[in-house]
């Protein structure tokens, strides 16, 4: 009765090495499979770094307008043009000096845009009450694609 356990057991060693390879041979396919598509993902998103900019810079718009409307909230309304996005940040001194502005301000700090310059503010808007924008990556009015404006109105 032993001699035929030892032969099953010669016979099951080589199915569990057989069955080793081939999971490992699995586990090498899936983690090529995973390689190659982060090496898609990276190489589409490097390939349009305009479009990540543009996303970038409609979060800082959007972040502005929530801080500009918690200053209209607080104060009854918005800065005026030659207070600027400077009010949210520091108390203006000129008039209308808002009466319930916050101590530690609206926001840390202003923003450049992704192309490293200033936001610019209109109140009144053009497009609504006030308009939040940059001109992007041309740093002029106007323009298409990469140099297309991105606004508070988009």
């Amino acid at each position: 009765m032993q001699a035929g356990n030892e032969n099953e057991k010669k016979i099951a060693a080589p199915q569990s090495r057989s069955r080793r390879a081939l999971r490992l041979i699995q586990i090498a396919i899936t983690v090529a499979i995973l390689g190659l598509l982060i090496v898609l993902i990276i190489s589409k998103m490097m390939t349009r770094p305009e479009v990540i900019k543009h996303n970038l810079a409609k979060q800082d718009i959007a972040a502005i307008v929530e801080a500009l409307n918690s200053y209209r909230r607080d104060n009854g309304r918005y800065p005026t043009q030659p207070q600027g996005l400077h009010a949210l940040i520091e108390r203006p001194d000129t008039d209308p000096v808002p009466r319930a502005w916050k101590k530690d301000g609206y926001l840390a700090r202003l923003p450049d845009d992704p192309w490293g310059n200033a936001y610019l503010y209109l109140n009144p808007g053009v497009h609504g009450d006030i308009d939040v924008f940059s001109y992007g990556r041309d740093a002029r009015q106007g323009g298409e694609g990469d140099d297309a404006d991105v606004g508070s109105w988009e």
